[in-house]
């Protein structure tokens, strides 16, 4: 046995004795009982009271054929003793024996003749319980086959921990034959396995007693070196009836596939949480670089380590045209994102840059084919097809950039770019279940860069077109310097139909104009650009700002459904006057000089294209040093303050300090204006100044 290997491995001159008894003669109740050569009881243990019921003073002398054994049976006994009394062999089996209480009991002998220094012979007998022994050789072989045949792995270790037992089925799982277990612990059997942790485990449960259940364990044996599996292992402590800890078992159950499928289960899990934090995260915006960005972040620590975006030029510049697909492709970098800082974010095309790659370049190849190109297992010539140049491809093989996986990038069955997944940190290879998620996000994801980007295309479209229609300021006004903005909405999804105008008219004066055409997108600055022509053609006329609203008014009736509003104001340096008239434009302000700048305080009006509205002009003093703001909704109305709080603070902004004419302009804007601003904005700031010879002899 082990325990004696133990022993002899300490040596004598090291075990602590007497060592503790075992159990099994107590579980037992062996006796012992010694006849002379007549038959006459001469011993009688303890033991052989609770077996055969009789004291000690009641039993020796006796003639144990009398007072054990029926008469129908004596003359065999008597047979049997002779048998023993002369020879060696001595005799073992089971008889009835009379108890003290009358009953007939069967138990089990061996008999064997006992020799004294005299000479004088006598016959021992060991007897035990048939019925107990009986049934403690049913629990041994009910244990036996119990371990045996079990399917569970079933150890049992002694309390140095090393291997007393073990059943055919252990034998598979550590894939070691159950002889080279015996005598050794769990680290020289499970090299494969954190056997350390293993062997804690163990040690804990032999010292508290608590047992440790249904512990999980992941990792590979000898007996299958190259795949990973799962265990469910208890560990229990085992104790002899009196209390003496016989050792540790433990049970081994295989339960790799119950692992696999809750694994496999808990991978869909998080794979749908990501298609849903994708569907929640990309595309909040008509921002292409800003979709990309989100489609970058969103993949990134799983499933990829590293993440690129990039779209073909051509297609940002809307110029994509269907054909055959060969040659070289351009492609623009909109985003790159990584799960921690690695050199091979340095390694990909920086966001902004564009890069040609050949056709047998593998982001080339998913453009041309339309396909997903997975590299399950990246080597270096795959690194160099990957990568924008060697050097780069050798900064991807230092970051340990191991698998590769690009997607098409589809929208309204054109391909407008490439998503690229790389894997460097995480050891596990791509494989089709990451193929299917990289293109259900990288679906998702290029309908929404390709409606930003024809969002851009037209946003830009339109902002080409209303900056074109706005004026430059002329070469000399007499009288009067001004600055002007014009700012589109930082967060809209098109361009809106704000204006302004400076028109010198005759006698020196000088018309300023601002207005906003409800609405937005090309069609609204087309309006603008109509607006503003008409207000140049009505003001040539010499008209008052009432008159010119007038007919402005009956000029937006005819536009379709589109109303706008107006400021019309006439700055008259020699009388050092302003006269305006508002169509349900927002208040302008005037600032004199050295004071508290004030709103105009104006008739509202109706909007043009209203109808059947009448406009009236407010004439007020602009002396030199005075400066009117004039401005579009856009430059102080949110979604959060009210109209009466935005203006207030407009005042206190133009109060705080005086600036020159375009440091105010850009003051205003920096200040009141926000990221997610949905309008955009007009602003011109006239000040008066005194006339000089200059101005007296200007055409």
């Amino acid at each position: 046995m082990v325990a004696d290997e133990s022993l002899a491995e300490e040596g004598p001159d090291h075990q602590e004795w007497p060592v503790p008894p075992g159990e099994l003669l107590d579980l037992l109740g062996v006796s012992a009982i010694v006849l002379d050569s007549n038959g006459r009881i001469v011993f009688w243990s303890p033991q052989a009271g609770e077996v055969f019921g009789y004291t000690a003073e009641e039993a020796l002398g006796q003639y144990a054929a009398r007072l054990l054994v029926s008469e129908d049976h004596r003359e065999l006994v008597l047979r049997l003793f002779a048998e023993v009394m002369g020879s060696e062999a001595g005799w073992a089996g089971a008889f009835p024996v009379r108890h003290k209480d009358g009953s007939t009991r069967l138990v089990e002998f061996r008999n064997m003749r006992l020799l004294d220094d005299l000479g004088d012979v006598y016959a021992l007998g060991i007897a035990a319980d048939r019925t107990t022994l009986q049934r403690v050789e049913d629990k041994l072989a009910l244990s036996e086959h119990l371990v045996s045949q079990s399917p569970m792995g079933v150890a049992l270790l002694d309390t140095d921990l090393r291997y007393v037992l073990t059943n055919p089925a252990l034998e598979r799982i550590n894939g070691v034959p159950a002889a080279d277990h015996l005598g050794r612990r769990p680290h020289d059997i499970l090299k494969l396995l954190d056997a350390s942790a293993i062997e804690s485990a163990l040690w804990q449960v032999l010292r508290t007693g608590t047992p440790l259940i249904d512990q999980y364990i992941v990792g590979r044996t000898l007996a299958d070196p190259d795949t990973d599996h799962a265990w469910s292992v208890s560990y229990y402590r085992l104790e002899g009836p009196g209390g003496r800890v016989i050792g540790v078992a433990n049970t081994v159950l295989d339960v790799s596939e119950r692992h696999r499928a809750a694994a496999e289960a808990e991978r869909a899990r998080r794979r749908l949480t990501l298609i849903a934090d994708a569907s929640a995260h990309v595309g909040t915006s008509l921002e292409v670089a800003q979709t990309a960005r989100e489609l970058a972040q969103v993949a990134v620590p799983e499933p990829a380590d590293i993440t690129a975006v990039d779209v073909l030029d051509a297609v940002l510049a809307c110029r994509r045209t269907t054909g055959g697909h060969e040659g070289s492709e351009v492609f623009r970098a909109l985003a790159v994102a990584t799960a921690y800082p690695t050199e091979a974010a340095a390694a990909v095309d920086a966001v902004g840059e564009v890069a040609a790659y050949s056709a047998d370049r593998l982001i080339t190849q998913c453009v041309h084919t339309g396909k997903p190109v997975l590299v399950a297992h990246a080597q270096s010539d795959d690194l160099l097809r990957i990568a924008r140049d060697p050097e780069a491809a050798t900064a991807l093989a230092r970051a340990g950039v191991h698998s590769y996986l690009a997607v098409p990038l589809i929208a309204r069955n054109e391909v407008i770019g490439a998503f690229d997944l790389l894997r460097a940190r995480n050891p596990l290879p791509f494989d089709e279940d990451d193929v299917l998620l990289a293109c259900e996000l990288a679906a998702r994801a290029a309908v929404a860069i390709d409606n930003a980007r024809w969002h851009e295309s037209v946003r830009n479209s339109a902002e080409t077109l209303q900056r074109s229609l706005l004026p430059s300021h002329p070469p000399h006004l007499t009288g009067l310097e001004v600055a002007s903005r014009y700012q589109p909405a930082q967060a809209s999804s098109e361009i809106g139909g704000d204006w302004y105008d400076v028109i010198p008219l005759t006698e020196d004066k000088t018309a300023l104009v601002v207005g906003d055409v409800m609405g937005n997108g090309i069609d609204a600055a087309a309006t603008m650009g109509r607006l503003r022509t008409a207000t140049r053609a009505y003001a040539d006329l010499g008209l008052a700002p009432h008159e010119v609203l007038q007919h402005l008014d009956k000029t937006t009736l005819g536009l379709e459904h589109y109303i706008a509003t107006c400021l019309y104001a006439v700055y008259d340096p020699h009388r050092a006057e302003c006269h305006i008239a508002n169509a349900g434009h927002l208040p302008p302000v005037r600032m004199p000089r050295g004071q508290r700048p004030e709103l105009v305080d104006l008739p509202t009006g109706a909007p043009l294209g209203v109808g059947g509205v009448h406009f009236r002009t407010v004439t007020f003093p602009l002396t030199p040093g005075d400066r009117l703001v004039l401005y579009t909704d856009g430059l102080i109305e949110t979604r959060h303050h009210p109209i009466d709080e935005r203006l207030d603070t407009l005042l206190d902004v133009l109060g705080q300090q005086h600036r020159p004419l375009e440091a105010t302009c850009q003051w205003l804007l920096d200040t009141l204006r926000q990221p997610d601003d949905h309008d955009d904005v007009a602003l011109l700031i006239a000040q008066a100044r005194a006339l000089t010879e200059d101005d007296t002899n200007a055409p």
